[in-house]
């Protein structure tokens, strides 16, 4: 399948820990995930990733996977060359994840205006990485879901 993209949970947990990493002796965990199409907006209080697959199947393994892993902590990493450049948790809004016809749209939205700025200042992050080249992964619950490699 050209359009997912094997990921290492055990590097995942390691990048959206919350608690000082350490070093980790156990085999990787590999799993697939869909590649999509990222679109990223600031909304009225936060902000909505669109995460679009070209084909069927990616589109109902993305959304089957959001569905499973819905209202864990919604993360986003972004790497480049393999080297993680940016990494943020959403812990600070709402965030809740629906499906679309060609993927999901994830919206984290706050009613705090202090918040709601810094949910927006991650998009703006996020925007910076995918126009210069970076992949990024959208993890819920601490599981990979989707990594884009574009936008």
């Amino acid at each position: 399948m050209t359009t997912s993209v094997m990921i290492d949970r055990s590097a995942v947990s390691n990048v959206t820990s919350t608690t000082t990493p350490s070093t980790n002796s156990a085999a990787p965990s590999m799993v697939m995930v869909p590649r999509c199409t990222m679109k990223v907006e600031k909304c009225t209080n936060g902000v909505k990733i669109h995460c679009i697959c070209e084909d069927a199947t990616s589109s109902t393994m993305l959304q089957n996977l959001c569905t499973m892993l819905a209202g864990g902590i919604c993360s986003f990493y972004c790497t480049s060359n393999g080297i993680v450049v940016c990494n943020f948790n959403l812990t600070i809004g709402t965030c809740k994840v629906e499906k679309t016809r060609e993927g999901c749209c994830i919206t984290c939205t706050s009613g705090d205006k202090a918040s709601c700025e810094l949910i927006q200042s991650c998009c703006d992050c996020l925007c910076a990485c995918l126009a210069n080249g970076c992949a990024c992964c959208v993890v819920l619950g601490g599981t990979p879901v989707c990594c884009c490699c574009n936008c």
